[in-house]
């Protein structure tokens, strides 16, 4: 069997859940052609960087598919049909990644940093309060 890593671009307008069903009904359809999805990552609501069938948002939902390429196609027949779904790319590749997407991590880095210039900060604000003694002291 291949692997694929699988993206589809789902309405801004439907709720999570309704995106999170789109991935088990696309799941089930893998499954039932003998394929089976190895990891399924749901990334949020993001901004497109235009316009697609007006919409400027989108619900980007992450699929590692192991399966024929039979099961692949039908699924992909299913997303063109299939009103809530604005775009999908499937891409064969020779391993699926293990552990969080590149996606997933830049978001987990993003709270890091956040997290690590609120530190920063709190630090800084400390030493402010202790400088003008130093400054007073350096000035005579």
């Amino acid at each position: 069997m291949a692997l694929y890593e699988h993206i589809y671009l789902a309405r801004q307008d439907i709720s999570a859940q309704q995106a999170d069903s789109l991935a088990a009904q696309f799941k089930g359809v893998i499954e039932s052609l003998g394929g089976k999805v190895e990891k399924t990552e749901y990334w949020g609501v993001r901004s497109l960087a235009y316009r697609i069938k007006k919409n400027r948002k989108a619900h980007f939902t992450l699929l590692n598919i192991d399966s024929p390429p039979a099961a692949v196609t039908e699924m992909e027949r299913q997303m063109g049909i299939n009103e809530d779904i604005i775009r999908f790319l499937t891409v064969r590749v020779e391993a699926l990644e293990q552990g969080p997407s590149a996606m997933m991590r830049k978001r987990e880095d993003d709270e890091r940093s956040r997290s690590a210039r609120a530190e920063r900060a709190e630090r800084g604000a400390r030493r402010r309060d202790e400088a003008p003694e130093t400054e007073e002291a350096n000035l005579g």
